[in-house]
């Protein structure tokens, strides 16, 4: 019955290609297996986004800073971790003509700032 119950909860076209199982666990498992994370991909899939993140000039730059922020604490979850001199530069790349006196500003100065340093900076 809650085999029954389950493969009618689901969408037709995932359960046509699920295995005839009677048991509710083995079908549980079936499921889990088929659709489980990979962190692989996800790790991929993340950089990709921050890499090609770009600054839009009618967005606010803190914004942009959060969201370059949240994908790192993404990747940090994974067991990447970038350091925030990464994630400064990566900023500092971004095509942001109206803060070009700000870089040169950040890069003749002999100390880093860590993100939240770099985003009150900007703001």
């Amino acid at each position: 019955m809650n085999v029954m119950i389950m493969k009618y909860s689901i969408p037709e076209i995932i359960r046509g290609a699920m295995p005839k199982v009677d048991n509710a666990r083995m079908f549980f498992d079936v499921i889990t297996k088929r659709f489980q994370k990979h962190e692989k991909v996800e790790i991929s899939t993340i950089l990709s986004n921050l890499l090609t993140m770009h600054y839009k000039d009618k967005g606010n730059i803190r914004e942009y800073i959060i969201k370059i922020s949240n994908l790192a604490s993404k990747l940090k979850v994974l067991k990447l971790e970038l350091l925030d001199d990464l994630l400064v530069q990566l900023v500092l790349l971004s095509p942001l003509p109206q803060f070009n006196q700000f870089k040169v500003s950040y890069n003749t100065q002999k100390e880093k700032w860590n993100l939240n340093e770099f985003k009150s900076q900007c703001v």
